[in-house]
């Protein structure tokens, strides 16, 4: 498993209440309150290494779907009733960086784009930048995320300030439950579109994906119903 380096720390403060909403895929998608995300990762749906995402009672709210045989690595990220909202795909550029676009539907035409991820710096996958669309030039990230996928803990910030919209973390339920290997949860801030942050949080999966554990055999959507009963 790959850590981050020894010296690499995070402000683990909880996500605040945001005064200006931040809409990315949808004005739907905020709320005015905190929501939390459960995340389910799974291997074994149709193949792929794919999501759930459910709330807290363990009703789904978004899943991903990879995309066989695409010619650039993509998925989808789809709601609950699989239609599909957001199409991400890894494009190998010129230089040595990788970078993840999103685009709205299940497409990929340049019209879609809403908004692009890449790292930092090249030897890091600690600390990602975040572009919006309109962001042509690219010189100042929109968003930063920073923390380790392999610890479960990572947070998203407003650009280079220290202003916290989103935290993800491995934890128990507020009723002591066991979320298991390879389930979190993620803390979106009030007003906040949390499908936005749900693509930032699979984004940056695929990062470090290497440094993934091997999830529990709960078997797809049985893990997130089993959650739910609990």
């Amino acid at each position: 498993m790959t850590l981050p380096p020894s010296n690499f720390k995070l402000n683990m403060a909880e996500p605040s209440h945001c005064t200006n909403p931040i809409t990315v895929v949808g004005t739907q998608f905020g709320a005015p309150h905190p929501v939390d995300l459960v995340i389910v990762w799974n291997v074994e749906y149709l193949g792929e290494q794919n999501f759930f995402l459910s709330d807290v009672n363990g009703n789904i709210v978004f899943k991903t779907k990879g995309i066989p045989f695409s010619f650039h690595d993509r998925h989808l990220l789809l709601n609950a009733n699989d239609r599909p909202l957001l199409s991400m795909r890894k494009k190998q550029m010129v230089s040595i960086y990788t970078k993840w676009q999103v685009f709205r539907g299940d497409d990929s035409h340049s019209k879609n784009l809403l908004f692009s991820v890449k790292k930092s710096s090249w030897n890091s996958n600690w600390v990602l930048d975040v572009f919006l669309a309109a962001n042509i030039k690219e010189e100042v990230c929109d968003f930063k995320i920073k923390g380790s996928w392999a610890e479960r803990s990572c947070i998203i910030y407003i650009g280079d300030s220290d202003n916290i919209i989103a935290q993800m973390h491995k934890k128990h339920g507020d009723q002591g439950i066991d979320l298991g290997m390879g389930n979190f949860m993620v803390i979106v801030c009030a007003n906040v579109d949390y499908a936005f942050i749900a693509a930032l949080i699979m984004i940056t999966a695929s990062f470090s994906m290497r440094s993934l554990p091997t999830p529990v055999p709960m078997g797809g959507m049985a893990a997130v119903e089993n959650f739910g009963t609990m």
